[in-house]
């Protein structure tokens, strides 16, 4: 089994103002084949990508970039143009989201990142969400739309989901999928030490444990979000049909294209 330090590695792309940006290539499914490199990508925010950053990903011929982001957030830091890519954004927050409320970083605003709040984001985010709904329309014709950049603040929460999605829709197997959603735990940890840093002087030493133990992602999280799938849907095949009319053929046609 691959270290932690050698799967980021060979997810990582050379990009100087890329926010926790991998390729989700790599990963093996139940059959045996692997998911290709470069035609699916997930981020955080793109605003900072260098000319040279924009120049490497022009090289990948990326065609489609998904935004999860909501208007104020997408608004904040715009998305660049890469090269002939079409942009949409489609905000996946629902309405309980722990993001909603931005308009003051006190202390009230950082604890309310708690555990229980994440999982119950989880829980609902991945039923009849209009973003992965336009998500799985591009993913179904992947000779048109792929390769693909889906993203949100973070890449995190929102893209964790929308790759659960995808993946699991390829046949990779669960533990392996949230093996990989871990990984942003990883390639945003100086990010973290930041945000730690700033709610510091806000907040006691015990309120600041509970907001380090809600906020880092969790296996329990991605659970949550599958559990409810599967309360609603009963398996992953009528998940597929019922919200995205992914068939069985659908389904097959998109892993022989997106697997090696």
């Amino acid at each position: 089994m691959k270290s932690v330090a050698e799967r980021i590695t060979e997810k990582i792309l050379p990009l100087q103002g890329g926010m926790n940006f991998r390729d989700m290539g790599g990963l093996e499914t139940s059959d045996g084949r692997r998911v290709k490199q470069k035609i699916l990508f997930r981020s955080g925010e793109l605003s900072k990508l260098t000319i040279d950053d924009k120049r490497l990903l022009e090289s990948f011929q990326i065609k489609s970039i998904l935004d999860y982001r909501r208007q104020a957030e997408a608004e904040r830091k715009p998305d660049p143009a890469i090269g002939q890519a079409v942009y949409e954004r489609y905000s996946a927050s629902v309405a309980e989201n722990i993001t909603n409320d931005r308009s003051g970083k006190t202390k009230d605003y950082y604890l309310q990142f708690t555990n229980e709040r994440f999982l119950h984001s989880y829980a609902i985010m991945a039923i009849k969400n209009p973003a992965y709904k336009r998500l799985m329309e591009k993913v179904k014709t992947p000779e048109v739309h792929l390769p693909l950049i889906h993203h949100c603040s973070l890449g995190r929460d929102r893209t964790g989901v929308g790759a659960m999605i995808i993946l699991m829709t390829l046949g990779v197997p669960f533990d392996k999928i949230v093996d990989d959603y871990l990984l942003s735990n990883q390639f945003l940890e100086p990010f973290y030490q930041k945000i730690f840093n700033k709610v510091a002087p806000h907040v006691s030493e015990e309120e600041l444990n509970g907001f380090k133990h809600g906020f880092l992602l969790k296996p329990d999280y991605l659970t949550a979000a599958m559990n409810s799938i599967l309360h609603h849907y009963g398996d992953i095949e009528n998940y597929l049909i019922q919200e995205f009319g992914i068939t069985s053929e659908i389904r097959k046609k998109i892993q022989d294209y997106c697997l090696e």
